[in-house]
């Protein structure tokens, strides 16, 4: 004789089902003259250990998917609730005809922009012009071998490079001091003028060259002109900028470091172990030999 438990499992027993373990009793057909399936008072109570009704249905512990009972795999992402494996992962393939990426190759350097123009390379500019001995003009280059582009000067003004002997007594130099002679004359064409000493290394062509002097600094000082004043001013050179009047003794106190020092008609500029420098108007001669 077979009975029905209350989940609708068909049991053999008729007390207990054996499917489930509920008491039969509790609801459904029940056996035969048991009094419409009720448990009497005598019905003894069911045991402890019987096995826990199975859920309506069951989790994926892996992606949390609801699934039916007797699900052997996830219908989701295939976790196998049998053995607890988790679903295997395929390895991406990438499509036909493409090489996976070769992450030990640098990217490429990307071509030279061709809107960049030859100054922005890491090679500077080639000085042009050339300087020669004591005065001479170095060429439209002014400073650490960028091109003197100071506005073009009408020419009507020249400096005088001078071997002073008064200024080299002083100085105590130990280099010998040249034959002093006629001073040499370079006509001023810009309204910036770099002067110091040229220097193949930093690329530096001064537009008054004053070698030999070695007392004097590569960019030893910087004249600037309005077209009818002029300034000086020190470039943080090793032995200083002096300037005094042609009336005045010798200077002792040089001009102050990056500040412009106006002068005088009859001012001069003394530098290095034998330099002098002036400033002054070109002669109607030198107008037109230089010119």
């Amino acid at each position: 004789m077979t009975s029905t438990c209350p989940a609708g499992h068909t049991s053999t027993s008729d007390d207990y089902c054996d499917v489930c373990g509920m008491p039969i009793g509790a609801g459904g057909d029940g056996a035969a003259g048991d009094g419409g399936g009720l448990s009497g008072p005598g019905t003894p109570p069911p045991p402890t250990d019987l096995p826990t009704q199975a859920p309506a249905g069951q989790v994926c512990p892996h992606c949390e998917t609801p699934n039916v009972v007797d699900a052997l795999f996830c219908e989701a992402c295939g976790y196998d609730f049998t053995t607890g494996t988790m679903p295997r992962t395929a390895p991406l393939t990438p499509p036909e005809g493409l090489n996976p990426p070769d992450v030990g190759t640098p990217p490429a350097a990307a071509p030279p922009d061709p809107a960049l123009s030859p100054a922005d390379s890491a090679t500077p500019p080639a000085a042009t012009g050339g300087s020669s001995a004591l005065g001479q003009a170095g060429g439209a280059v002014s400073g650490d071998g960028a091109a003197n582009v100071s506005a073009d000067l009408d020419f009507r003004w020249v400096a005088e490079v001078w071997i002073d002997p008064a200024w080299y007594e002083v100085q105590e130099s130990p280099e010998a001091l040249p034959s002093a002679g006629l001073p040499a004359i370079v006509p001023l064409r810009n309204r910036s003028v770099l002067i110091g000493r040229k220097s193949r290394s930093r690329n530096i062509s001064p537009d008054i060259d004053c070698e030999p002097d070695t007392g004097t600094s590569r960019r030893q000082a910087q004249l600037t002109t309005d077209g009818t004043r002029w300034w000086v001013e020190d470039l943080e050179s090793s032995n200083g900028t002096f300037v005094a009047a042609a009336s005045e003794p010798l200077p002792e106190v040089p001009i102050t470091v990056g500040v412009k020092r106006e002068l005088n008609p009859d001012d001069r500029i003394y530098l290095g172990a034998w330099t002098r420098i002036v400033i002054r108007e070109a002669t109607e001669d030198e107008l037109s030999t230089l010119g």
